[in-house]
């Protein structure tokens, strides 16, 4: 038994060593090479970046994202933490939130502990600048929204 050991954590030193020569990659076609220059990466096609928007704007998405905002608030209310939210999750809430409702927009959103939303950006319409505040507000915790967002015909 003695003389197996050493095998055992050698052999599993070496399967290690081998595993972490491959970088893990976000996507199929991300690059392989992580010390390649960006200004040396291939940019993803029109045709990529188009199927990546309509992905993103889907209703698939949203109903991900809204998923998503609903189990937060869950653990949310069954850890009593609903009084006082983190600024880094108030942001994120509301950005999801956002990006659910408001598809094409390019917003952006800045958070304070007090509770105060800042939304930046472009959307495509008056009815998209008027859902801004409502929507930022079913976000617990958040008790003023200010949008300075602005409409971008496209």
């Amino acid at each position: 038994m003695k003389k197996l050991t050493p095998f055992f954590i050698s052999a599993l030193l070496l399967f290690g060593a081998a595993a972490c020569q491959n970088p893990a990659k976000t996507s199929a076609d991300a690059p392989n090479d992580t010390n390649k220059p960006v200004s040396q990466t291939e940019a993803p096609s029109a045709q990529a970046t188009e199927a990546a928007k309509e992905d993103a704007q889907s209703q698939t998405r949203r109903n991900q994202l809204n998923a998503d905002i609903q189990a937060r608030e869950q653990r949310n209310n069954a850890t009593g933490g609903d009084s006082k939210r983190a600024v880094g999750d108030l942001k994120s809430e509301v950005r999801s939130k956002l990006e659910a409702n408001t598809p094409g927009s390019n917003l952006a959103v800045e958070a304070t502990k007090d509770g105060i939303v800042t939304v930046t950006g472009t959307v495509t319409n008056e009815a998209q600048l008027a859902k801004i505040e409502p929507l930022s507000k079913e976000i617990k915790g958040v008790k003023q929204v200010v949008n300075k967002a602005t409409v971008v015909k496209k």
